[in-house]
């Protein structure tokens, strides 16, 4: 088995996979400072309560956007879990290729996105992740990773309304029961989520028109990802494991030329 790692903004992700299967899934908050220890502790605990041994860990691969967690992180996965990770970034195997005008600003997790829909769904693909931001990522039927689209996702411009006025409050985001609302809190509903659906609609039809990639499949993950693509014709697929999905085939593409064992594999690796 191996356990797989997506640090987002929000949350921190863990997967556990027995070769393509996802075994389980948890999840913590990754705003909340931990020491290693704490990373450790809760892990096991979490693998513990689905069943998951420590010993039964062959190796680990993570993608991170929160490089200020990662040191205690990874220090985490080393001494309590007894394997050293791959980190997704520079040096590692994908099988896709960056064409963008500056590949390195690339986040690790709209690689991760791109590797999966790629590999899974072939080209042309056109991923979109609902996350903290909501961003849209074309790879082409050659696998080249060519341009990109990153906005707000919904809970930043939900937060945006509700800290930056006066008299509206936090809400609950939903669908309401229709567009035509008629008190603020439905109203506050409505523009957040068709307003998302405005956007999306609205994006991947340019993508796909400037790119004449007009029969590209779009696939849509995160976790308001259900709810929209429900609701939005243009996407064809809604695939809620997309990035662990992502981040367990990356590690069976550098394990094959890196082999991990318990001695920890010190190449790239940070310090």
């Amino acid at each position: 088995m191996i356990l797989v790692v997506d640090v987002g903004n929000t949350n921190i992700t863990f997967g556990v996979f027995d070769g393509e299967e996802l075994k389980s899934s948890f999840r913590m908050m990754s705003k909340t400072d931990h020491t290693s220890d704490e990373y450790g502790i809760q892990m096991l605990e979490m693998m513990g309560h689905n069943g998951i041994d420590k010993e039964q860990i062959e190796g680990v691969m993570i993608a991170s956007v929160v490089p200020q967690v990662m040191h205690a992180l990874v220090n985490a996965i080393v001494k309590y879990i007894g394997r050293k990770p791959y980190i997704v970034g520079p040096g590692i195997k994908t099988g896709i290729k960056i064409t963008t005008d500056n590949p390195r600003e690339i986040g690790p997790d709209l690689i991760v996105d791109a590797v999966a829909a790629y590999e899974i769904y072939g080209g042309p693909v056109l991923v979109v992740d609902y996350g903290t931001a909501t961003t849209y990522v074309p790879i082409n039927e050659k696998g080249e990773f060519f341009a990109g689209v990153v906005s707000p996702g919904i809970r930043i411009s939900a937060k945006a309304l509700w800290e930056g006025t006066a008299k509206l409050p936090e809400i609950e985001i939903k669908k309401p029961d229709s567009i035509l609302a008629r008190e603020t809190i439905s109203s506050m509903q409505a523009g957040l989520i068709y307003g998302q659906i405005g956007q999306s609609k609205y994006i991947i039809e340019e993508m796909k028109r400037e790119s004449g990639l007009k029969d590209m499949k779009v696939v849509a993950t995160g976790g308001l990802g259900r709810l929209i693509s429900e609701l939005t014709e243009e996407i064809d697929i809604y695939d809620p494991i997309l990035t662990l999905r992502g981040l367990q085939i990356l590690y069976e593409k550098n394990r094959r030329n890196k082999p991990q064992n318990k001695e920890f594999d010190d190449q790239n690796q940070p310090e």
